[in-house]
């Protein structure tokens, strides 16, 4: 199966990735963003049972190019979204 591109945005939706992708996607994705000088990202994960946000922050906890993180405010997604800002010089 050939890779899919997709374009590099403030705005990555989790939804049509596999659960177990998630970590080496955020890995590209971040990567991606700080190349086009994206310092601020909104990730959706949606709401449901709340296991594929708890895997997104422990990721983002952990992550080296993650500066901070928090839940979106109610107009940006609420708790079905995360607020990430990503650090500008990579550590």
């Amino acid at each position: 199966m050939d890779p899919v591109e997709f374009p590099i945005t403030d705005i990555l939706d989790l939804h049509t990735f596999h659960p177990r992708d998630v970590r080496n996607l955020l890995d590209d994705y971040f990567e991606a963003c700080l190349e086009k000088r994206i310092g601020s990202v909104r990730i959706i994960h949606g709401k449901g049972q709340g296991i594929l946000r708890r895997r997104v922050e422990a990721i983002l906890a952990r992550h080296p190019l993650v500066a901070d993180f928090r839940p979106a405010p109610p107009e940006a997604g609420g708790w079905g979204a995360t607020l990430v800002d990503l650090k500008p010089d990579r550590e």
